[in-house]
């Protein structure tokens, strides 16, 4: 997936896990919502998974058994509770049973975009900001709390991350988030000061 191995950025904000799981119940539990868009939110809430990595899923990545039904997102695939393994169900079926308008066969992509054999890119954030989702505060918060739960090397095989990553956002979750605040705003302080270094020099 595009964005697997990139090194993602320290978050700006404390986490908000009371939105996270808010929004998280909402998709679980919310008929009126579009199967698709409700499975499209909740990798996201649930396993920190940035939008470009989302878009990338094809409906291989779906693997369903008799009894389970799995995600591929890392190299260790990430079993589905219920009611998220249904939806993930129905989304696949729909994708396998019916082709998009202009394509000849059913497209390969979970979420696929108005172009024939293209994933739906730009259009995922879109959608995943009407539903309440603000992508790169809801990933933090979810990085967050599974740093405190998993191991860095488990985290980096099922997440599909580097592990320097996990390892970083584990330290972090660790420790304090007051500390880490007064971190960023030391480092801003420094940043400005060496600004009005540079100019004074010239």
């Amino acid at each position: 997936m595009a964005d697997r191995w990139h090194l993602w950025h320290n978050p700006t904000q404390p986490p908000d896990d009371e939105h996270r799981w808010n929004t998280a119940r909402r998709l679980l539990h919310d008929d009126t919502l579009k199967p698709e868009d409700r499975l499209a939110g909740l990798p996201l809430l649930l396993y920190a998974q940035g939008p470009s990595a989302i878009d990338r899923l094809t409906t291989e990545d779906v693997e369903a058994g008799a009894q389970e039904v799995r995600l591929h997102l890392g190299d260790a695939p990430v079993q589905l509770p219920e009611p998220v393994a249904h939806l993930a169900r129905t989304v696949v079926a729909n994708r396998k049973g019916h082709a998009i308008i202009g394509a000849l066969t059913p497209s390969r992509w979970l979420f696929p975009g108005g172009q024939p054999g293209r994933p739906i890119t730009t259009q995922l954030t879109q959608r995943l900001n009407q539903l309440g989702i603000r992508p790169n505060q809801a990933r933090s918060t979810a990085f967050f709390q599974l740093a405190t739960e998993i191991p860095a090397a488990i985290l980096a095989r099922t997440l599909g991350i580097h592990t320097d990553v996990a390892v970083a956002w584990q330290r972090l979750s660790a420790g304090d988030w007051a500390d880490y605040a007064a971190e960023i705003g030391r480092r801003a302080t420094r940043s400005l000061q060496q600004g009005k270094d540079v100019r004074e020099l010239r």
